[in-house]
């Protein structure tokens, strides 16, 4: 499991490029039968991917959590944006299908990740933070999860919004979940942005063609910075930053937050016109 320690405002203006991706990107998030964790010390979530084809893959006990297993002392969210996956929980199996979200809770000590399908194999993106109390283990598929539709066509951003882990969906102690998909034709999201020093936020893109990219955008906003971020690749967003992006097509992204609520709209507005 990767370490990340936090970077202030002052000292990530004067990044480059390389130093930008190397703090905050997290590239081959997503490899075949090896599972890949980060653990950012913005609010200690752990950022973690893996793509099941020949094997089981099995959650580790990291040593660095110095706990008995993973999730002693933690919660964790697993969103599917592949083929159809299969999670199995303290013996209990969850048939995950595409843009379906499974939580689990404090106490799980067993959990096993799988695809039903070598050949279409399961994507699984999780995100876990830590947790006080025990929220049962809960499986949400995009049919039932909360859903709006924003924007529109002429401010190229139309796009649909499902909220899965949240105050009035799945209960969990501090993490929030949810996606965006954007509607062909639309590159924008989270236009207007805004910051939240309450919780620091993780950004994960998905179907992203191989051949395009998308520009997110971080920094504080009179100090905006930009990392081009292709398919499968999460970034995180420190708690003073902006969050927002534009495609050179349309795409998906996996939106989550750990800190001090659950509220949603809990944010503060950073004015298209106040962008520097």
């Amino acid at each position: 499991m990767e370490i990340r320690f936090q970077n202030s405002p002052q000292e990530t203006k004067q990044m480059c490029t390389e130093e930008l991706r190397k703090n905050f990107l997290i590239e081959t998030l997503v490899t075949e039968d090896k599972l890949k964790l980060v653990y950012s010390h913005y609010d200690r979530m752990i950022v973690g991917g893996v793509k099941p084809v020949r094997e089981e893959i099995i959650l580790p006990n990291e040593a660095e959590l110095r706990a008995e297993f993973f999730l002693e002392r933690r919660e964790i969210g697993i969103f599917n944006v592949g083929g159809k996956g299969k999670i199995t929980a303290d013996g209990t199996t969850y048939e995950v299908e595409k843009l379906a979200c499974v939580y689990l809770g404090k106490g799980t000590q067993h959990v096993s990740f799988a695809s039903a399908d070598a050949s279409d194999p399961a994507v699984f993106y999780m995100l876990s933070t830590p947790a006080h109390t025990n929220y049962p283990n809960t499986k949400c598929s995009k049919e039932d999860a909360f859903s709006a539709e924003l924007g529109s066509s002429e401010t190229s951003n139309k796009r649909t919004i499902r909220r899965y882990i949240h105050k009035d969906g799945i209960q969990s102690c501090q993490l929030v979940m949810g996606l965006t998909v954007l509607d062909t034709g639309s590159v924008w999201n989270t236009m207007p942005s805004h910051t939240h020093t309450r919780r620091m936020e993780a950004y994960f893109y998905f179907d992203v063609p191989a051949d395009q990219r998308v520009i997110h955008l971080m920094g504080q906003p009179r100090e905006t910075r930009h990392l081009i971020m292709a398919n499968h690749e999460a970034v995180l967003s420190a708690p003073w930053s902006i969050h927002s992006g534009c495609g050179t097509s349309n795409y998906g992204f996996i939106w989550g937050m750990g800190g001090e609520n659950l509220d949603y709209s809990d944010m503060d507005a950073a004015p298209i016109e106040h962008l520097r």
